[in-house]
């Protein structure tokens, strides 16, 4: 990689030293320290030498030294020798004396040698300098000072510690309002481009557009276009949002900042606001860049729906910080921001506005094309044979999200891997879909005789309605081999449709209810594993009334607040108001109840057939459904790609097409209520 020089962007010439020693200030320290003790020690320029007693005693009466320093706390001396005396004392080593040679003495006691000195002056008439001090062993200073040294030495790690330093790494107190962004420069090594996203081609067509701004501005400035300030994400959770952003960090030459909401927000009042600021000051040293904040509902929430009532509330200490740094009286130009979630309901106006977030960007479910292409970028690194048609996958999976069809593909590897197989072929595809879907196959599952016979009364109502009704989507699999925390599941292949009628919805709601009425009318009594169907009902049918307009005594009138705000504590409709929906939900589930049982008499001894293979057989498709009913009165599309997938090898195991978004687990509740 070149290496490039900040000033002037020329490439520096290559150099064969090694890497250069980072600076730490521990050296200093180190320095100040080794400097301080050798003042200690090295102070004098004075070579000594040690001689006992009796010489020194010598060394006196022949006037060899000039002057004396008594320590009278380690009885000792040092005796200062005269220029005349150096060779006779220090003999071989007198070359080597220096400027001011001394002698050291162990004496006595300091008494004693007062009382030697004064007779040999009192004889000699000697004039020697002679002085007393209490001087202290250099270990004993250290100990001395060894406490204040440690206690200096943790303060200096403890400030260090706070303000991030050393291995803190940004985790200390001091630095707990700076911003925890990641930084993707220029070279770094994101490998994820716009090649790697499949599907999502409009909103990779409007995020391309702002990296392209970025690479070539004058393309748009020359004509008076302005850089779009920031663009939202939207869309259900694995669609791709993260994945565009990725991508954009891997394309776009400029600096890239990553974070997510949640980041903002710490214990401590007024950190969020700071780590924003901080963030900005750090982006527009890096201008132009991008700034990506990852699940912004975080902090993004609307203003003024604090449970706390008037209490500080750091989000939208936050939030407001947020807003004024990217559009405020500072400018910011060449940031863009960047921002995901699946929640934009919920997030505050004034975030959403132009000058803010001048694109929303929707990300959404994607449809069949787009499915394919995602099957295309998952399966570049699994070893798949012929028998893996992409446009038989893409079909059987509507509703798939980016990262469920990802799953799928990881999935079926596994399972063939579990097989010891070296490639993956179609039947592993079709469990991994089975597996991701309905939970892991339990046939071990301890049932009685009569509650599988219940349970096959049951599935067989679904698929006896569901052949019959015009508008219920057409049955794929029905299966008493409990899987998860059912105890029977029917699959439908739906019609990727964009607008539902009310005569589709009342069918579906009907074949909902054919397990209850299956019950009811084949069995005598009903169970609990009619749970998760009545409660799809149930809230459907209130959809319908009260959101949708679908009732004949409200016609026209929705209480469905789209704008996410609330109706608060008090609702929008009075008692009676009420009373007379909880009627007509009452009214419009009694009466597809009473068509389901309707139905299922008319064709009892079909749904008769069909209850015994489901016993003995455990597992029915469609093509057994044809044996016992004859062909559907009603062809849809979906019917059609059923149709075009008898074209392949019959194996049960095999032919399992399952549907994520309308897997019915019409089914049997969970293991509990059984």
């Amino acid at each position: 990689m070149d290496n490039y020089n900040k000033g002037n962007n020329k490439p520096k010439e290559p150099t064969t030293k090694g890497p250069k020693m980072p600076f730490n200030l521990y050296w200093v320290y180190l320095i100040v320290i080794a400097a301080i003790v050798g003042m200690f020690f090295f102070s004098e320029n004075t070579v000594t030498k040690e001689v006992p007693w009796s010489d020194f005693q010598g060394y006196i009466k022949d006037n060899s030294v000039n002057k004396i320093v008594v320590d009278r706390k380690n009885n000792t001396l040092k005796a200062f020798v005269r220029a005349d005396s150096v060779k006779s004392i220090f003999k071989g080593d007198a070359d080597h004396a220096g400027a001011n040679p001394a002698i050291v003495v162990s004496i006595p006691s300091a008494d004693k040698f007062a009382d030697f000195f004064e007779k040999v002056r009192a004889e000699y008439k000697y004039d020697i300098d002679v002085s007393y001090k209490d001087t202290t062993n250099p270990l004993e200073y250290l100990l001395t000072f060894l406490p204040i040294l440690i206690i200096i030495g943790l303060f200096i790690y403890m400030m260090r510690r706070m303000s991030g330093g050393g291995s803190g790494g940004g985790g200390g107190v001091f630095s707990v309002g700076k911003s925890k962004a990641q930084l993707y420069d220029k070279g770094s090594d994101l490998r994820v481009t716009f090649k790697d996203v499949a599907g999502l081609s409009e909103a990779k067509e409007e995020i391309e557009e702002i990296v392209e701004f970025l690479k070539n501005p004058s393309r748009y400035t020359e004509i008076g276009g302005k850089i779009p300030k920031g663009a939202l994400l939207v869309g259900p959770p694995g669609t791709g949002k993260t994945l565009l952003a990725k991508a954009v960090a891997g394309e776009a030459n400029v600096p890239f900042f990553s974070l997510s909401g949640s980041d903002f927000v710490e214990m401590f009042v007024g950190v969020g606001a700071s780590r924003v600021r901080d963030l900005f000051k750090q982006a527009k040293e890096k201008s132009p860049c991008i700034i990506f904040i990852d699940e912004i509902d975080a902090i993004g929430r609307a203003r003024g729906r604090n449970l706390n009532m008037g209490s500080n509330d750091e989000r939208e200490n936050t939030l407001n910080q947020l807003l004024t740094e990217m559009d405020g009286f500072g400018t910011n130009s060449g940031i863009i921001i960047l921002a995901a979630t699946n929640r934009a309901d919920i997030l505050d106006k004034a975030l959403l506005r132009a000058g803010r977030f001048d694109r929303q960007i929707s990300v959404d479910l994607p449809d069949l094309n787009d499915r394919k292409e995602i099957f295309k970028v998952h399966l570049r690194p699994i070893k798949i044979d012929d028998s893996v048609d992409i446009e038989f996958l893409a079909r059987q999976t509507p509703g798939f999200s980016g990262a469920d069809i990802a799953n799928v593909c990881n999935e079926s590897a596994l399972i063939a891997a579990r097989k010891e197989k070296k490639i993956v072929q179609k039947d592993d595809f079709a469990n991994a879909v089975d597996r991701i879907i309905g939970g892991l196959e339990k046939k071990n599952k301890i049932t009685t005789l009569d509650e599988r016979k219940t349970i096959s009364i049951h599935e067989a109502g679904h698929a006896t309605l569901s052949w019959f009704l015009r508008y219920a989507n057409p049955l794929v699999k029905v299966t008493i081999v409990p899987r998860g925390k059912a105890l029977g599941a029917a699959w439908y292949l739906p019609e990727e449709r964009q607008i539902t009628t009310k005569e589709q919805m009342l069918d579906e709601m009907c074949a909902l209810l054919g397990g209850r009425a299956a019950e009811e009318v084949f069995v005598g009594h009903i169970s609990s594993g009619a749970a998760n169907d009545l409660e799809r009902v149930t809230k459907q049918a209130y959809a319908m009334i009260s959101y949708l307009g679908m009732s004949e005594k409200m016609p026209n009138l929705s209480y469905y607040d789209s704008s996410g705000e609330g109706y608060g504590f008090t609702k929008p409709y009075s008692e009676e108001t009420a009373l007379l929906i909880d009627r007509e939900v009452q009214t419009m589930i009694n009466e597809q109840y009473e068509r389901a049982k309707h139905l299922l008499r008319k064709h009892a001894d079909g749904h008769e057939k069909l209850a015994n293979l489901l016993i003995t057989e455990e597992v029915i498709f469609a093509d057994d459904l044809i044996k016992v009913f004859g062909e559907r009165e009603w062809i849809s599309r979906s019917d059609e790609i059923l149709k075009e997938t008898d074209e392949l090898p019959v194996d049960l195991e095999i032919e399992t097409i399952k549907t994520k978004e309308t897997l019915d687990l019409a089914e049997d509740g969970n293991q509990s209520e059984e």
